[in-house]
């Protein structure tokens, strides 16, 4: 089989992103891990802007937040949604401020997305990053 579904490209996608958390920052496992399970009910409680939003607040004094948003951005990008190619990213600031800029049909194709990444995001990290210790339970 030549292809892959989304869904595969989706997974390749993140499971990297994340594989490159844990090998180039692994002080950062301990805080990203908490934001990227946090995150996706975020977006379903509140919506994707305002759950980017919190996230943005977050982004200049943590650095966990801050590649969270990075890895999110980049896998948002490859997949070519409406309204958040690579040039409109950056004329509208990154990330949160797209999104707030979409109109309703590309904003709940943007929610879609971002939630079946943050599925991915959920399961990379829980595979990935290493175990706490856990106590004689």
């Amino acid at each position: 089989m030549k292809g892959q579904t989304r869904a595969q490209q989706r997974a390749l996608e993140v499971y990297a992103r994340v594989r490159a958390v844990r090998d180039e920052h692994p002080g950062l496992c301990a805080e990203y891990k908490p934001r990227v399970n946090g995150l996706g009910a975020a977006v379903l409680r509140d919506g994707l802007a305002a759950a980017l939003s919190f996230l943005e607040r977050e982004v200049q004094s943590n650095d966990a937040a801050q590649r969270l948003m990075k890895d999110l951005t980049w896998c948002l990008e490859r997949a070519e949604m409406p309204g958040l190619s690579p040039r409109e990213l950056k004329d509208k600031g990154g990330l949160p401020g797209a999104v707030r800029g979409l109109g309703l049909s590309e904003y709940m194709l943007a929610t879609r997305e971002a939630l079946r990444l943050l599925v991915w995001f959920r399961r990379a990290v829980q595979v990935t990053f290493p175990t706490e210790a856990r106590g004689d339970a």
